[in-house]
């Protein structure tokens, strides 16, 4: 008798979505657990219907119960959902596009007027359903199996092995790059004209008794432009100390202020000048935007430094500031990784560096191995990433599509 009543009820749960439509159910069903996860969603993969069209829809019904109630996402169109759109899991074969696969990671579990969204969860038994219907408001023609899966997590993703390896591959060129750079202090590295007129800049201002300024943008010290710019900062600020020249720093930030202040002391003391350090000169201007650049336009205009150095992130005060220096005849070097800022940078300064050549500009004028061997192993880095471009394109253009295939995205 309980056999009997679990049959009942099992016919009951399916039999309301077990109406034959005009389609044939789908074919070469298959419920598998999705790769290089953690174990939060699964791949339902299906053969496309001989006569679906595009007002033909598919439905996935999930339990956590063989016996039901089945749940559903809701009815998908049959112009969506391919195999084709997941090629790091199916690859780039033709026919995956007479195939429709389904990535699932929630269902809609209905309470009485309410409904919520259930995630899929890993190391949890589900038991999927799928059928198919003509409009969405058509008789389904329902697979006749119900399939059981689990879903795990795990612990390597293989789809981002490529990432690994070109890891390893950055590590060790960089490293091997340090080692090189700790035996060989001149190690080559691409003439920068702006950092190389930049003795010239302050020896002018040594010259004509004026001072030097220097604005590292407005970022915030955990930021690359501006840690970049502190250490440019250094160099200059030693060099200053050597030529017996007043240094002018503008901060917007307290806590840039006060590293900026221990970067000049620390060069100064290295120069063999720490009488010569005023702390007052490294100063806090403002800490917004058109109030800091209205204060650092003013010292301009007031003491017409003979050099003024622009290195860090920069937004619409870029202008503003450069252009002041323009008109009160100083020597302006910039440089920025911000793309917006850099043609108002080009057009009013006599030098400018350009994106990374700010990232550069410390291993250029410090020889540092460290600096001096990251810099040159990126370049390596960036020589090998020109090379595979190069090569996926010419495997692509005659037809090779199993390159392309290795560094395709989940």
């Amino acid at each position: 008798m309980e056999v009997s009543l679990k049959k009942l009820l099992l016919m009951l749960t399916i039999l309301p979505i077990l109406a034959w439509g005009n389609l044939m159910p789908p074919d070469g069903v298959d419920v598998f657990d999705a790769p290089n996860d953690n174990g939060k969603s699964l791949f339902v993969v299906w053969k496309r219907t001989t006569n679906e069209t595009e007002n033909t829809f598919y439905t996935i019904f999930v339990s956590e119960n063989p016996a039901g109630p089945f749940h559903t996402q809701g009815a998908m169109s049959a112009a969506l959902n391919f195999k084709s759109d997941y090629k790091s899991v199916f690859g780039l074969k033709k026919e995956n596009s007479n195939w429709h696969a389904y990535k699932l990671d929630s269902f809609i579990i209905v309470d009485g007027k309410k409904s919520k969204n259930k995630m899929i969860a890993p190391n949890t038994r589900y038991f999927i359903r799928i059928g198919v219907k003509e409009g969405k408001n058509g008789l389904l023609s329902m697979h006749p199996e119900t399939f059981e899966v689990i879903p795990c997590g795990n612990w390597f993703a293989w789809n981002k092995l490529n990432s690994f390896i070109l890891f390893l591959f950055l590590m060790i060129v960089i490293l091997l790059f340090i080692n090189i750079a700790k035996r060989n202090p001149n190690l080559f590295i691409r003439r920068i004209a702006g950092l190389e007129a930049m003795d010239d800049a302050m020896g002018r201002a040594t010259e004509m008794g004026k001072s030097v300024l220097f604005v590292h943008g407005l970022k915030y010290i955990h930021e690359v432009p501006t840690i970049a710019a502190i250490n440019i900062l250094g160099r200059i600020a030693k060099r200053v100390a050597e030529f017996d020249t007043e240094l002018k720093v503008a901060n917007w930030d307290p806590v840039i202020q006060q590293v900026s202040r221990e970067t000049v002391k620390e060069s100064y003391i290295e120069a063999g000048r720490p009488d010569a350090y005023k702390e007052e000169n490294v100063y806090f201007a403002s800490s917004e935007q058109f109030s800091y650049a209205a204060a650092v336009e003013g010292l301009m205009v007031r003491e017409k430094p003979a050099a003024n150095f622009y290195f860090g992130y920069f937004y619409a005060e870029s202008l503003l500031l450069s252009e002041t220096g323009n008109s009160a005849g100083s020597i302006q070097i910039a440089g920025t990784d911000a793309f917006t800022q850099i043609p108002f940078f080009i057009t009013t300064c006599d030098y400018t560096l350009i994106g990374e050549e700010l990232y550069a500009a410390s291993a250029y004028l410090s020889r540092e191995p460290k600096l001096l061997g990251s810099l040159k192993g990126q370049d390596i880095g960036k020589l090998a990433i020109i090379l595979v471009l190069i090569i996926g394109t010419l495997c692509t253009t005659f037809g090779y599509l199993g390159f392309a295939q290795i560094f395709w995205p989940m």
